[in-house]
């Protein structure tokens, strides 16, 4: 079952260039930077409420970020929603016909577990699902 919005993914060339806009003008908490090596970014939090703003750096060419900017430019990459148990949903999902990229979830930023959904099952939308560590 879903629970919260976790965070919105957006795709920067640079968190160093994009990391003002939410820290200093929209006085947003910064929770850190992280790299995620299997996934090839580098991570930003920002906390708003109780979801956050994840900006997402390609570390190299050949990362998924890096073909979303050069495709798309900047901007929304994904919306993660948090789930309670990430591996239920995923089989849940899966018997009800949903396109999942990962079939089994994977480790992410912060240590949480992580799957994504195809957008071509999610309404044109790259679709996250998390769930916090135990």
């Amino acid at each position: 079952m879903v629970t919260k919005i976790n965070h919105i993914g957006i795709a920067v060339s640079s968190i160093a260039e994009a990391a003002p806009l939410y820290a200093a003008t929209f006085a947003m908490q910064d929770d850190g930077v992280e790299v995620v090596e299997e996934q090839q970014v580098k991570v930003a939090f920002f906390g708003v409420g109780e979801s956050r703003i994840e900006l997402l750096e390609p570390t190299s060419d050949q990362s998924p970020v890096a073909k979303f900017l050069e495709k798309n430019g900047p901007g929304v990459h994904h919306i993660a929603y948090e789930v309670d148990d990430l591996e239920q949903q995923l089989l849940q999902l899966q018997q009800q016909g949903v396109r999942l990229i990962d079939k089994t979830p994977r480790r992410g930023a912060h240590n949480m577990l992580i799957a994504f959904l195809h957008p071509k099952s999610s309404g044109g939308v790259l679709t996250e699902l998390c769930q916090k560590p135990k």
